[in-house]
């Protein structure tokens, strides 16, 4: 069983040149659209309550916030440091052309730039699967990860659908990781599955 044992918050950066001065330890930054539920995601797959900070204004979060995190293997005992990045939503309002242009550059450069990040975990919310938005960051980011990373789609708030609609989704994206962070659906496979892809033993622990 792998789950996070400790997690704390590290530092904000407003870009990529106020970001840790890091070489060793290993990121995983979580992106989303806004409202996705990637704070509660967060706190969900760390087990605190309060870790990321959960605004009832979608697109509030505008730095790119870090948190230490251990991962451990109860099988083995063995543990593994990395560095949880939350990246500040896309597809916000209400703020002003300026500082959108602004942190879209601000992200763009982070994402493109940051080398020590090993997987992009893009949210999407499992009530609106294909939005056009989603499909944007998609590609985009399959166009710009380097070799050594990987993007992992993980469907958030799943306890939102029925049945049917949870196995349309299901039959349109197979072997899609599911998730919800109110019922703590899914979060020991998300664990499993970063574990295994910072590892490289992304066969050790199948969904």
């Amino acid at each position: 069983m792998i789950e996070v044992v400790e997690a704390h918050f590290n530092t904000s950066a407003a870009n990529i040149s106020q970001s840790p001065d890091n070489d060793t330890v290993n990121e995983i930054a979580f992106m989303a659209r806004s409202n996705a539920g990637k704070s509660s995601l967060l706190n969900a797959l760390c087990n605190h309550k309060n870790l990321a900070k959960v605004s009832a204004t979608p697109g509030k979060t505008r730095l790119i916030n870090y948190f230490d995190a251990t991962f451990m293997d109860r099988d083995n005992q063995e543990k593994l440091n990395a560095l949880l990045v939350d990246l500040p939503g896309f597809g916000y309002a209400k703020v002003s052309k300026t500082l959108k242009s602004d942190w879209e550059k601000n992200l763009t450069d982070f994402i493109t730039q940051r080398e020590q990040i090993r997987v992009f975990v893009h949210l999407v919310d499992a009530r609106h699967p294909d939005l056009p938005i989603d499909r944007s960051v998609a590609e985009y980011l399959e166009q710009i990860r380097r070799p050594g990373q990987t993007v992992l789609r993980v469907f958030t708030k799943s306890d939102k659908l029925n049945q049917k609609e949870l196995g349309a989704l299901l039959r349109d994206y197979p072997g899609a990781l599911v998730v919800s962070s109110s019922k703590k659906r899914g979060i020991a496979k998300l664990a499993a599955r970063l574990y295994d892809l910072l590892t490289g033993t992304d066969d050790v622990h199948p969904l």
